[in-house]
């Protein structure tokens, strides 16, 4: 800040967001992360073995990273500088590694702390491998997402990866107690409007600090506000989901799990999640049609009549009646007999096939719409199953060159019990047709 703005009083009266004011000035102060910033975790022990190298931080929004970024430099000595992923390129990077080279030679360190770092692209990301085996910087860079997707394998042999959380309720609940000392203000909310408020906050520290913040700008002198009256003032805060990222994908992974594991209590709260997020309802549809097929299969044949016509009910419907349809299907589909055995049966016989190459099928069930294909046995000696006793002439439809394989192992669950008794019957009347018996 300019002597002149300050001289002009424009410093000590410059408004300053809740979270800002709130930000901690020593580790210990750190909310919520005690797994790293406790007597005994992972960056106290790193602090106190005086050796700290280049660092991921990966956690939610509003978990602190900045923070903890900025006082680790603190607590080490190192020059603070930060950028941006999003408002960085090269040019800017050369020009702070340059910097920090400077800074070197005069006997100072740099922690360079990168937010969104998982924005840069490879060739930006590998700028960073030179200056961090040198040490020309200690690099700490900040991610949402997932750094073994976003991240450079290069890169990532060359930090340690630390893990923030999402806030617990307790930690939530400490944050607005700070802030209610630190304004000399209680918030004004019964006990359940502030239970209320903590769960909005969904794991992030700035956000509950915005929105404590919302609620003293909005209650009247002496006012005290109910659960009711939080959520129409400040309505919800939407879902932490990126429908292009990780959470996207543990969702649909909770759900599948959960159907596949017979909980349609479970699952109907991962669907939930993911439709009150805004995923894509076709999306779900797709793969409630995938857990039919994988996870129920001829179990339960109507399983995936069912989550077809799910589908389709959506697309008649629309939202929000539509999501009713999926939430039928889901049900149902937890509540189904379990088999993977066609899944299995389909992959076994996909490696064989891959595995035998081009075996022609025996020509005696090979049609012949010519005389030259009749006068070299095509179709000699086939045996129409409906004529035959039982409907089923026991004849061995495999290459010769592979002879019989297994792949369909049916279980004893739904209507997959009747299709073993059935094959079972079949393989009987084969043995005892080929005079095995």
């Amino acid at each position: 800040m300019s002597d002149l703005f300050i001289s002009a009083g424009l410093g000590a009266d410059a408004p300053r967001p809740l979270a800002d004011r709130l930000r901690p000035t020593s580790l210990d102060e750190v909310v919520g992360q005690e797994h790293l910033t406790g007597p005994d975790g992972a960056l106290t022990r790193l602090l106190r073995s005086k050796s700290l190298g280049s660092l991921i931080f990966w956690g939610p929004p509003g978990t602190g990273k900045t923070t903890v970024a900025r006082l680790l430099a603190g607590e080490t000595s190192l020059h603070f500088e930060q950028i941006s992923a999003i408002f960085s390129g090269l040019a800017e990077l050369r020009k702070v590694f340059e910097a920090a080279r400077k800074r070197r030679a005069t006997g100072q360190g740099t922690l360079l702390f990168v937010d969104e770092i998982h924005r840069f692209n490879r060739a930006q990301l590998d700028a960073f491998l030179p200056v961090m085996e040198d040490g020309t910087v200690t690099l700490v860079g900040a991610t949402t997402e997932n750094p073994s997707f976003e991240l450079n394998p290069a890169l990532l042999s060359r930090a340690r990866v630390l893990l923030f959380r999402a806030l617990d309720e307790a930690a939530i609940a400490r944050l607005l107690a700070r802030a209610e000392d630190v304004t000399g203000r209680p918030l004004p909310l019964d006990e359940e409007a502030r239970g209320v408020l903590v769960r909005m906050a969904d794991g992030d520290g700035r956000a509950a600090l915005t929105l404590a913040e919302e609620v003293w700008r909005s209650a009247g002198p002496g006012e005290t506000l109910d659960a009711e009256t939080l959520q129409e003032i400040i309505q919800r805060r939407a879902p932490i989901y990126d429908k292009a990222q990780e959470g996207h994908y543990n969702l649909i992974s909770a759900l599948h799990k959960t159907v596949r594991g017979s909980d349609p209590d479970a699952a109907l709260y991962y669907l939930c999640r993911m439709l009150d997020a805004g995923e894509d309802r076709l999306f779900i549809a797709r793969r409630l049609v995938r857990m039919a097929v994988e996870d129920i299969g001829l179990a339960d044949p109507q399983a995936l009549v069912i989550a077809t016509a799910a589908k389709d009910a959506f697309d008649f419907l629309g939202s929000p009646e539509g999501e009713l349809a999926l939430a039928q299907t889901t049900v149902y589909l937890a509540c189904a007999p379990k088999s993977n055995a066609v899944y299995e049966a389909y992959k076994a016989a996909t490696r064989v096939a891959k595995a035998h190459g081009s075996l022609p099928p025996p020509r005696t069930i090979l049609n012949a719409p010519t005389k030259l294909m009749k006068r070299i046995g095509y179709g000699e000696g086939y045996r129409y199953d409906h004529d035959e006793p039982d409907a089923f002439s026991g004849q061995d439809y495999w290459p010769e060159a592979l002879g019989r394989q297994h792949f369909y192992a049916p279980t004893d669950r739904g209507m997959e019990s009747r299709y073993r008794d059935r094959l079972d019957h079949w393989e009987r009347l084969r043995r005892e047709r080929r005079g095995e018996d």
